[in-house]
C-alpha cells in the first residue's frame, strides 16, 4: 500500500508542478505554490524531493524514459538511433506535459539540457550497440541527433503541431539521416 500512495503522491506533484508551468514561469514557482496546487503538506513534498528542481529533474527523467522505451536493440542493421515517429505520437499524445516545457524552456535553460543530456545518452547507447565504424566521437553524434530532435520538436509545439506526426518524422529523416550515415560511414543505397 505504501508504494502505491507513494506513486500517487508523485504524481499529484508532478501535475503540480506542470500545471502551474503552464501558469507560469518556472522561476516565480515555488515549493509552496507546488504544495498548494498538489493540496499536501511541506513535509510531505521533502519527503519525496529535496527541491523544486530536484522533482523537474526527476520528471525529466521520467519522461525521457518513456520517450527512449521503445527504443529497437535487436535489429543491427536498423540504424535508426531513436525511434522519432513513436516520439512524435507520444508528444503529440501528451501535448500539455510536453507544452509546459516548451512554455517553461523560453525563460530557462535547465529543461532542454537535462533533456539532451538524457536523449543523447541513450542515442549514444543505442549507437554504441550497432558497432559501427565511427568517423567522429560517439558523443558528438548522438548530441547532434538530440539536438537536432530536440529542436525539430520545439518547433513543432510552438507551431501547435502544424504537422502530423508522420509529416514531422519524415522530415526529421531528411534532415538529420544524410549527416549520421556520413558520421557512420553508411553508403546510401
Amino acid at each position: 500500500m505504501t508504494d502505491r500512495r507513494s506513486e500517487r503522491t508523485r504524481q499529484l506533484i508532478a501535475h503540480a508542478l506542470i500545471t502551474l508551468m503552464l501558469e507560469k514561469s518556472y522561476n516565480a514557482i515555488t515549493v509552496q505554490d507546488i504544495v498548494d496546487r498538489a493540496n499536501i503538506g511541506r513535509s510531505t513534498f521533502y519527503a519525496h524531493y529535496q527541491d523544486k528542481d530536484a522533482l523537474l529533474s526527476s520528471e525529466l527523467e521520467r519522461l525521457v524514459a518513456q520517450l527512449t522505451h521503445n527504443i529497437r536493440h535487436d535489429n543491427p542493421h536498423d540504424h535508426s538511433m531513436l525511434p522519432s515517429l513513436e516520439l512524435f505520437r507520444h508528444v503529440q499524445q501528451n501535448y500539455q506535459l510536453y507544452k509546459a516545457f516548451v512554455i517553461w524552456g523560453h525563460n530557462v535553460d535547465f529543461p532542454s539540457k537535462t533533456l539532451q543530456t538524457l536523449l543523447s545518452a541513450s542515442i549514444e547507447k543505442q549507437l554504441d550497440t550497432l558497432g559501427q565504424p565511427l568517423s567522429m566521437p560517439l558523443p558528438v553524434i548522438s548530441n547532434y541527433v538530440a539536438g537536432a530532435f530536440l529542436t525539430l520538436l520545439k518547433w513543432w509545439l510552438d507551431n501547435n503541431m502544424l504537422y502530423s506526426p508522420e509529416r514531422m518524422d519524415e522530415m526529421f529523416q531528411q534532415l538529420v539521416l544524410p549527416g549520421v550515415h556520413a558520421a557512420l560511414d553508411i553508403k546510401p543505397g
